[in-house]
């Protein structure tokens, strides 16, 4: 059910907003008539005030709040970096949240810093939101004057600055890099299959392999919807075994791991045999063994342009709404010939 605002008390007794505000603040402008009317049906209606929208308006917290899906990504915790470097330079402090992936719990989070704790959300959208397909939460948000901005994982339909890596383009030049190496059968691995993430690096792959003249070959394409890593290489050696590859990218880093050791443990060598590049240039590609190429999306970047185009949006020096795609570089290490 949708939240009573004060907007909506106002036109069903076709009064000012002001009015209805003055009302429940038991203001002697108002007659008492009136004012009972307005109280009783705020009651009856379960109606809670938005401190943001009343007494808030003018108010500068000089605090941003940042919601991340999950802790595990290195990736998140790139771009939280990034947020905290340019807000620090702008005077702002950070609070940050993590949603877990949940539907509910990104919404309550939303609905606690909204009563005035914060000026503005930076987040990344929980995949249970995106599977739902209800961004009532930050439509709502938005209406009420506080803005967001959304990064990586961000809903198409809401209306507010995003900014998102070339996830499309990222896949297709790993598949151009690959086949100028001399690689044929090249396998696509994804743990984001669902999500729109998941879907544009698998386009960008469908479409590099068309670009270079290769066939699609969907026995060469596994999707794993299993959310513990820990699982991933029980799921991916019988999709080994059975495809004869000599190179994979994976969506992920972990996935890259897993597929890496299930690869050794059948006796293949990496670069030798078969070269493995992820996505999210993170922690885990520099410390693998061998060192894992990745695609990196430029978490930094990405969290200091999300905080510089909030900042920017709450001190009214720009209006529009922005989408700013971030261009993926391939990062050559060990796990590629």
């Amino acid at each position: 059910m949708k939240k009573l605002t004060i907007k909506d008390i106002a036109k069903e007794f076709n009064v000012s907003i002001s009015t209805v505000s003055k009302a429940l603040n038991d203001s002697y402008e108002i007659s008492d008539n009136t004012k009972e009317k307005i109280q009783k049906y705020a009651k009856e209606n379960n109606y809670k005030p938005n401190f943001n929208a009343i007494s808030l308006k003018n108010r500068s917290t000089k605090t941003i709040g940042v919601i991340i899906p999950t802790m595990l990504n290195y990736f998140f915790a790139q771009v939280f970096k990034g947020i905290e470097n340019a807000a620090n330079k702008k005077g702002y402090k950070v609070i940050t949240c993590i949603s877990n992936q949940s539907y509910s719990k990104e919404a309550e989070i939303i609905e606690m810093l909204s009563n005035g704790s914060i000026d503005g959300f930076i987040l990344s959208m929980a995949k249970e939101t995106e599977l739902k397909n209800n961004f009532s939460h930050f439509n709502e948000t938005i209406e009420n004057g506080t803005p967001i901005v959304m990064f990586d994982r961000v809903a198409q339909s809401v209306n507010c600055d995003k900014i998102v890596s070339d996830d499309f383009n990222g896949a297709l030049n790993t598949v151009e890099f690959l086949h100028k190496k001399g690689h044929k059968k090249i396998a696509f691995v994804s743990t984001l299959s669902n999500l729109h993430i998941g879907k544009q690096r698998f386009l960008g792959y469908k479409k590099g392999l068309e670009n270079v003249g290769l066939p699609f070959n969907d026995d060469l394409v596994i999707n794993i919807l299993e959310r513990d890593y820990k699982k991933y290489e029980s799921i991916l050696a019988p999709f080994l075994a059975k495809n004869n590859i000599d190179s994979v990218i994976t969506t992920g880093e972990s996935a890259a791991i897993a597929t890496m050791k299930t690869l050794v443990k059948s006796g293949k060598k990496i670069p030798k045999d078969v070269s493995v590049i992820a996505f999210s240039n993170g922690i885990l590609a520099r410390h693998s063994s061998p060192k894992l190429t990745t695609i990196s999306q430029h978490g930094e970047q990405m969290g200091e342009n999300a905080a510089e185009i909030l900042i920017e949006k709450l001190e009214k020096k720009h209006t529009e709404v922005i989408t700013k795609v971030i261009k993926t570089d391939l990062v050559i290490r060990d796990s590629t010939n």
